[in-house]
């Protein structure tokens, strides 16, 4: 997805994904965890043939593998670039691990994870037939440097050694010797810092292999070489209307994971969310074979759905890592006080959260930064217990210890935007959970650029507001050291650490985590140090997202995994 600025990055994954709502780029255990394929009207296996037909509202723009922003590779991008690794294309929670793709595995680590080395498979080959190098790996990187080709993710800038000072290769042609290939089908990366969890950001699409000599820059979105089951045979609009067809040299043989059982896949975007979910339902012509990427059921379509059997068997549910929290900015009064900020933990009524969110089928309520699934290492704790509608008695009583017996007055910052996250409904039901408690909640709602500009400022950033973090890969990484890592604070741009906490003990487990390449001990130190970060009340967490989709009747073998929380368009079926 996007990165004009980190920003919309983040609200982004939740772009990718967050429509999974776009707004950018994954599930529910139990939900996920079982494929709708069964329940809807699609009945026998899956066969090779027919077109998908994509439906979005979000234009499928920069189709270009190093301006993409995406988390495993994206979902329409992954059927024309393939990448060092991939998310496993599978339901629930098996779907939030990551696999290898082009790789022969996940990368050989040093000891010290600075260096990862990686061997590609034998057969690899582009849509025109030839053959796949480690050449063309290391230079679709180094093109992702570019400033006329910005956009990616920013991690191979940051980890690389000499990454921060390149311009990429339309300016400096020697190239990235932190990217080294010894023969055409080994490539080795030279990492400035331990990195355990390289093979995640394996996944991203700037690992796409780029043959130099088809490289046309900028131009490259309308063509690109395709090293995946699809080819582009038109782009327009930028990424607008989307037309794919098969390669002919793409081969099942060296990609288990992709099933590519359509011949055609037809993006077509720009399209009113409401229109989408008319059509879904219908399902009438071409519109039976289409589902959608970026398009949720709201609660009002969400209840009609509900009561037709046939639409709601036609309804996928996922969770993407995501969630919703308020956020505290301790150098503005009186949230330098830590009881009053306890107080606030306590006085939160998460089911009248919830309901505004959407209800229990469109919201999860959270007590815990980290995502309520295994990968992210979640760890089961409540810091503030309120129960679902909080508690005002005790939050009265943290209030009096802080010095305001008579409670106090604050001002809650929110976004205008109707996004069921960050909005106004959102911010009223804080506001009538904190009346009972004795906070007077002033609301101050922002238009969306505003809000982002203003909220993820440290020179203009408020004491109290609404914000929402989403994953780059299924882990505690991306998820806490953007939030709470004090090297992470941006002095001069967006900045995502609101409590602008740098504790060195915080960051000191950060660097330590991020040396291990056993992914499940991993997990384990990342749920522990969220428990830790959650007893300082520098975030209340509210809810997660849970993610409702349409898709159409003859759609069959549908796979919604817990790293994206959404139809996985690569396994999708339409005979």
């Amino acid at each position: 997805m996007r990165h004009p600025s980190v920003t919309a990055r983040r609200a982004a994954l939740a772009a990718v994904v967050l429509a999974v709502g776009a707004g950018a780029v994954a599930c529910g255990p139990e939900e996920s965890g079982k494929s709708a394929a069964g329940r809807s009207g699609a009945t026998g296996a899956p066969a090779e043939g027919g077109t998908l037909t994509v439906l979005n509202s979000t234009a499928q723009s920069d189709f270009d593998p190093a301006r993409l922003y995406t988390s495993g590779g994206g979902n329409v991008p992954s059927l024309v670039f393939r990448t060092l690794t991939t998310r496993n294309r599978e339901n629930g929670e098996a779907g939030a691990q990551v696999v290898p793709d082009l790789a022969t595995d996940l990368g050989t680590p040093s000891e010290n994870a600075t260096v990862w080395t990686y061997t590609l498979k034998d057969g690899l080959k582009y849509e025109d037939g030839t053959a796949i190098t480690s050449a063309d790996v290391k230079y679709g990187i180094e093109r992702s440097f570019a400033a006329e080709l910005s956009g990616g993710a920013p991690y191979l800038r940051d980890w690389l050694i000499g990454g921060a000072d390149y311009q990429g290769p339309y300016k400096d042609k020697k190239g990235l010797d932190s990217i080294g290939t010894p023969d055409d089908r080994t490539i080795v990366f030279h990492l400035n810092k331990p990195e355990g969890e390289f093979p995640y950001l394996a996944t991203q699409t700037q690992t796409t292999p780029v043959p130099q000599a088809k490289d046309t820059g900028a131009a490259y979105e309308n063509h690109p070489v395709s090293s995946g089951p699809y080819k582009v045979v038109s782009n327009e609009g930028d990424g607008e209307r989307l037309v794919l067809e098969r390669n002919p040299y793409w081969s099942a043989k060296t990609d288990s994971e992709r099933k590519a059982y359509p011949d055609r896949i037809d993006v077509r975007s720009g399209l009113d969310s409401a229109v989408i979910n008319q059509r879904l339902s219908a399902s009438r012509g071409a519109d039976a074979a289409a589902v959608t990427t970026d398009t949720n059921l709201g609660p009002a379509e969400l209840a009609q759905v509900t009561g037709d059997e046939d639409l709601a068997a036609r309804v996928g549910t996922g969770h993407f890592g995501y969630t919703n929290y308020i956020a505290f900015n301790p150098k503005v009064k009186p949230f330098d006080n830590p009881k009053v900020r306890q107080a606030i933990s306590y006085a939160v009524d998460r089911s009248s959260v919830v309901n505004a969110a959407g209800g229990s089928a469109l919201a999860e309520p959270a007590t815990t930064f980290l995502p309520e699934q295994k990968s992210f290492g979640h760890s089961a704790y409540d810091a503030f217990p309120a129960g679902k509608t909080g508690d005002a008695v005790k939050a009265r009583e943290l209030l009096k210890e802080a010095g305001y017996p008579n409670g106090l007055t604050v001002t809650l910052t929110h976004s205008n935007a109707k996004d069921f996250a960050t909005s106004p409904e959102i911010a009223t039901a804080l506001q009538e959970a904190l009346k009972k408690a004795g906070i007077t909640v002033e609301l101050k709602g922002l238009e969306d650029n505003a809000y982002s500009d203003t909220v993820y400022n440290v020179k203009t950033e408020p004491g109290f507001f609404l914000a929402g973090w989403g994953a780059d890969w299924p882990s505690g990484g991306p998820f806490l050291a953007p939030i709470f890592d004090g090297r992470q604070i941006v002095k001069s741009g967006y900045n995502f650490n609101s409590a602008q906490l740098d504790d060195a003990s915080v960051n000191k487990e950060i660097d330590e985590i991020n040396k291990l390449t056993d992914l499940g001990a991993a997990a384990a130190r990342w749920g522990a140090l969220d428990e830790k970060i959650g007893g300082q009340a520098l975030t209340v967490p509210l809810f997660h997202p849970v993610y409702q989709r349409l898709y159409g009747s003859s759609v069959k073998n549908v796979v919604i995994s817990d790293w994206t929380g959404v139809l996985d368009i690569s396994q999708v079926a339409v005979k």
